[in-house]
């Protein structure tokens, strides 16, 4: 166990020696990518795709943002006209989807393969080729399902696309191939990816790093990994069957041909729900790796925290049912999904108390970071209420559809993870630019959102009190609704600014930022003991794990040495200078063999090339189109198992 005495910020450390510099050129060579637009499309460091999806994500959530603050303009009045019907339809399904499967899910994988292998210790993903390839599905696919709005034919059903209303006799158009091509797109990607966590977690951890003194934040990785391969099949089997019945006339969901319009909402929400949770988790791993940093002592109840992570990833598979308490499921069967809703809150309600638990037996320094945290809870904290009023089935009954579900969505889904991603911005970008952000500025910030987002998101409850629908474009004046609406759009521009004041803030550090050091915050995980930002091998020698805290436990941080035999002639030195790093035992962490990290390629890109072709070729019913894709991918399939053979 850690003590409260955590060592000051180190300091940078420079090659002091002719061979010290050699050496550091040398694994330059060795493991830089091409330089300018080669490198920019070839690099399989998890580093920079890491990177890429946060960058990627959060162009997508500003889009979104934007998307979200034109709906507001057209409800902030009674008979708006800003937006009509079918604009306003559009806008209101692009920016779910796009905040659901574009900017959380990839922006929560995104810190996760840049910070993942340097928690764990090695140096790089288990497969680089396939996490460059996942990330490039998703970039396309963003692409892919924004361009519906070059021509004109924007998705227009919500971003959950129920039946019937989706099916072709409804939705003639391709708006909702749009839709469900580019789920089936995202899916991939975000399946992928969690497989590549899995096995980097249990098959590249550093020698001594046993399971039970896993970061937390990698605790969390795992868990939404599972969740991920589990969940995200299903809602990308309901797109497909959904795409079936549009475009080749199956009747999977076409209740006069034996089909049932309920089956897709089982479908979507067996995933809906634990996705909640799947992008909950991680976020809860970032507030449980920040919040004993800046209390200067080690995490409360570390086993309880991660049994309560393992315990939400299984129950939030019970209770997706809650989400259709109003469509005639027995009511047998809605007591027990009423029963596994309030069950969660448990293990939620565990994780709360510890991080309470750490600051209360800690000191408290109030950073930037430490401040999104604690608005976090407070956050969670009328989410999570909130959450149990819906899940008892006389209340739900009275809110379902009403604004008050939009107001406890946003607080759990926007507050409970935009909050700690933001933390995890101010906490982590010194580490992936090498400066600094303003504190000044990030606590502008955090003000600016934390009273925006309440502003904008509290008073919806008691719209929905006073009988608000959700998705609905406009309303008359005269109904109670008038000054409330106006409030929730004022608090949501509001909220929008303290989002740009971070913007302005990673600007202004990228050229005028303090040069980070590779511990400013005195953390105790294995990423701060490397540069900011770090080499591209990571580690030039593997660290030997002793402690939950290695860096603050033990000072100073001892390394491996190559020697002869199955993985150690990876440890040292000589293992980065070939561009290996060492396989260990799933559950004691030691070493077993020796696993080569890939060249920089551009296979990846081309076969994510060849998947978009033939999806382009489903959207406008052209076999070429598809054939072409397929030939694509299958060249660049074909080469990447070739390559993969030389090692």
């Amino acid at each position: 166990m850690a003590t409260t005495e955590v060592p000051p910020p180190s300091v940078p450390v420079h090659p002091d020696d002719a061979a010290d510099h050699e050496r550091h050129e040398q694994l330059e060579a060795v493991w830089g990518d091409p330089p300018g637009i080669l490198g920019f499309f070839k690099t399989v460091d998890h580093k920079r795709i890491g990177i890429r999806y946060i960058y990627t994500s959060f162009i997508f959530f500003f889009i979104a943002g934007l998307l979200a603050l034109v709906m507001r303009a057209q409800l902030a009045q009674p008979n708006g006209t800003v937006l009509g019907p079918q604009s306003y339809n559009e806008f209101f399904t692009m920016h779910g989807t796009t905040m659901i499967f574009l900017f959380n899910t990839p922006v929560l994988a995104g810190f996760g393969n840049y910070l993942l292998p340097m928690q764990i210790g090695t140096r790089d993903m288990a497969f680089p080729r396939l996490n460059a390839f996942s990330f490039w599905i998703f970039v396309l696919s963003g692409i892919f399902l924004y361009s519906s709005f070059v021509f004109g034919k924007a998705p227009d059903g919500g971003w959950f696309a129920y039946t019937p209303l989706t099916d072709r006799v409804y939705s003639g158009g391709v708006n909702l191939d749009f839709w469900g091509l580019a789920v089936i797109f995202t899916g991939i990607s975000t399946t992928v990816g969690a497989i590549n966590f899995l096995v980097t977690t249990f098959k590249l951890r550093a020698p001594g790093m046993t399971l039970n003194r896993l970061p937390i934040y990698v605790w969390s990785m795992v868990v939404f990994s599972f969740m991920v391969l589990f969940a995200v099949p299903v809602v990308t089997t309901a797109a497909g069957l959904l795409e079936l019945d549009r475009l080749f006339g199956t009747q999977f969901f076409v209740p006069a041909h034996g089909g049932s319009t309920l089956l897709y909402q089982h479908l979507f929400w067996f995933w809906g729900h634990p996705e909640v949770y799947i992008l909950f988790v991680p976020a809860t791993g970032m507030v449980s790796l920040i919040i004993p940093v800046f209390a200067r002592r080690a995490l409360a109840g570390y086993i309880w925290i991660v049994t309560a992570l393992v315990a939400v990833g299984f129950i939030s598979f019970g209770v997706w049912v809650h989400h259709m308490f109003a469509t005639g499921v027995p009511s047998l069967a809605m007591s027990f999904f009423s029963a596994a809703s309030l069950i969660i809150t448990i293990p939620s309600g565990i994780q709360f108390f510890a991080w309470i638990a750490t600051m209360w037996r800690g000191v408290v320094k109030l950073t930037t970071p430490m401040l999104f945290m604690i608005g976090f809870l407070l956050i969670f904290l009328l989410g999570g209420i909130s959450g149990v009023m819906v899940s008892v089935l006389p209340f739900d009954w009275q809110v379902t559809d009403s604004y008050f579900v939009v107001a406890h969505f946003h607080y759990v889904l926007n507050g409970a993870v935009v909050f700690p991603i933001f933390g995890a911005l101010y906490f982590w970008l010194p580490k992936m630019t090498g400066r600094m952000l303003s504190e000044r500025l990030g606590r502008w910030s955090f003000w600016t959102m934390f009273i925006g987002f309440n502003l904008a998101f509290f008073p919806m409850h008691i719209l929905g009190f006073l009988g608000m629908p959700r998705r609905i474009y406009t309303y008359p004046g005269g109904l109670g609704w008038d000054t409330l609406n106006l409030i929730v759009s004022i608090g949501s521009l509001v909220f929008a600014l303290g989002t740009l004041l971070t913007l302005i803030n990673f600007f202004w550090s990228r050229t005028r930022g303090e040069h980070a050091l590779p511990n400013p915050w005195s953390a105790d995980t294995l990423e701060w003991a490397t540069t900011s930002p770090p080499p591209d091998w990571n580690f030039e020698a593997i660290p030997l794990v002793e402690s939950r805290h290695p860096l603050w436990d033990q000072q100073p941080l001892p390394v491996c040495a190559s020697e002869p035999g199955p993985g150690l002639e990876a440890l040292g030195p000589e293992g980065a200078l070939a561009r290996t790093t060492p396989f260990t035992t799933g559950l004691r962490a030691e070493p077993a063999d020796t696993m080569h990290i890939p060249e920089a390629t551009y296979l990846p890109f081309i076969l994510a090339v060849g998947v978009a072709v033939i999806i382009v070729g489903l959207l406008i019913d052209a076999v070429l189109v598809g054939v072409l894709g397929l030939a694509i991918g299958g060249v660049g399939l074909l080469r990447w198992a070739w390559r993969t053979g030389e090692h």
